[in-house]
């Protein structure tokens, strides 16, 4: 598995992941999955280690619920849908381990593969 500067990879179709819910790309490994307590602008969010077939924006200074961040915006490199963004810098010592870590919001993915 190849990854380009757009994260583009798939994923065996034997492992639980989760698409994109616009266009069923797939986003993300559940074997990724960090943390489902985040709060996205449309709602609640996922954090991961890593994703794939996504694209990311320039990264911008936001204030989020937990202080200052330097984002960038991810979406998906097959329907161009925004789907969360990516923490590239935390400027609070005790959000470091957001760094390199990306947010997708529930509204924007399905589980595929495996789910019961």
């Amino acid at each position: 598995m190849t990854r380009s500067k757009t994260f583009q990879a798939y994923l065996p179709n034997c492992h639980r992941t989760y698409s994109c819910i616009h266009c069923r790309a797939h986003l993300a490994n559940h074997d990724e999955l960090i943390s489902k307590s985040f709060q996205g602008s449309q709602g609640r969010a996922y954090l991961f280690n890593s994703v794939v077939n996504v694209g990311c924006g320039l990264a911008e200074e936001r204030v989020l619920l937990t202080g200052l961040h330097a984002v960038a915006d991810i979406y998906c490199e097959n329907c161009k849908t925004t789907l969360g963004w990516k923490y590239e810098y935390a400027f609070e010592s005790s959000q470091k381990y957001k760094e390199g870590k990306f947010i997708i919001e529930l509204a924007h993915m399905i589980k595929d593969n495996g789910w019961d």
